[in-house]
């Protein structure tokens, strides 16, 4: 079968299952369950609507369950085996984890990307919005900035391969360093320390298209009559954008830092391209992959403290926008 055929005959059957469920599990609920007749017939009404929602939520319930509740159920409790998986060997591969100088760097290293990316991507979005709303060609300027969001985190590392190439004909940072008089190039990925700082630009080009577009459309709702007022009573365009738009989209700002923030604790494909988390830039994911095929406990050991790490990003996300909806 055709992999276009494929798809078409899944979407029929996947549509056709779901009409399927909602209409018998709604016949059976209101027919034979709780039967709208008879003395009980109000109370059975009230029952079968309180029984719907979870009838409804039932089937998205059970996937999430079956790929997400019981996987990570699962590895937690991988991770308290050997590499084999025959001993059981509690918290020692948390133990090892955190006794090990490579994982240490890890963690610092994607301490790093989490204070920085997040950072200046929202703060390049921002200001990226609030520029190209006030020039006439700022669609165009918006479009070149959400290109890189169409490019795959792989392809754009290979890019800027190009960017940091060890090469006076080939790298772009090494020509303009040759410009002014540098005589021998050299290899950006293997700075220490620095060099983290090189694969964090490749995630903020990226993602500064991403934070641009939603804060675009946030200071686009700010009330005119606001900012009229405030240029009234005498405030400068720095003090109107800091003190008048600012506070207006700061919830919308926060939405977009987490959001990075949870993207950041996810991201593999930029180290292990460029340099494969050699030179001192390991981070928790590129780290766990050295043990995925080798040792798969303290992998799985790994992938628990990086769910860890991303929980306070979630329940922080989750009650800003509960607490926006009241």
């Amino acid at each position: 079968m055709s992999p276009v055929l494929q798809g078409l005959v899944t979407i029929v059957i996947g549509v056709a299952s779901c009409v399927a469920y909602f209409f018998f599990s709604n016949m059976i609920l209101d027919k034979v369950l709780f039967p709208p007749r008879g003395e009980n017939a109000g109370r059975n009404i009230n029952r079968a609507n309180q029984w719907r929602p979870w009838l409804f939520m039932f089937p998205a319930m059970f996937v999430l369950g079956l790929y997400l509740v019981y996987p990570v159920v699962g590895s937690f409790w991988r991770s308290l085996f050997n590499r084999s998986g025959d001993e059981f060997v509690g918290l020692g591969n948390y133990a090892i984890l955190f006794n090990s100088p490579e994982f240490q760097t890890a963690v610092f290293n994607n301490i790093l990307w989490l204070i920085f990316v997040p950072a200046a991507s929202t703060f390049l979005g921002l200001l990226a919005a609030q520029l190209t709303d006030d020039l006439k060609w700022g669609n165009i300027a918006k479009s070149l900035i959400f290109m890189p969001m169409a490019i795959s985190f792989v392809g754009a590392s290979l890019i800027w391969k190009f960017v940091y190439a060890n090469d006076f004909d080939i790298g772009l940072i090494n020509a303009i360093r040759g410009l002014f008089g540098a005589e021998e190039p050299i290899d950006l990925m293997q700075v220490p320390f620095w060099n983290n700082f090189f694969l964090m630009v490749i995630l903020i080009w990226i993602q500064t298209g991403f934070a641009m577009v939603i804060l675009s459309a946030a200071l686009r709702g700010i009330p005119e009559e606001t900012v009229e007022a405030a240029i009234i009573d005498g405030a400068n365009p720095f003090q109107v954008f800091f003190k008048i738009k600012v506070p207006q989209v700061m919830s919308t700002i926060m939405v977009v830092w987490t959001t990075i923030t949870v993207l950041v604790l996810k991201i593999f494909d930029i180290v292990y391209t460029m340099t494969g988390g050699n030179f001192g830039t390991e981070i928790l994911p590129s780290y766990m992959m050295t043990f995925m095929f080798r040792d798969d406990g303290r992998a799985t050991a790994v992938a628990i403290v990086i769910m860890v790490l991303t929980l306070p990003v979630l329940w922080w996300n989750i009650h800003n926008a509960r607490k926006e909806m009241r």
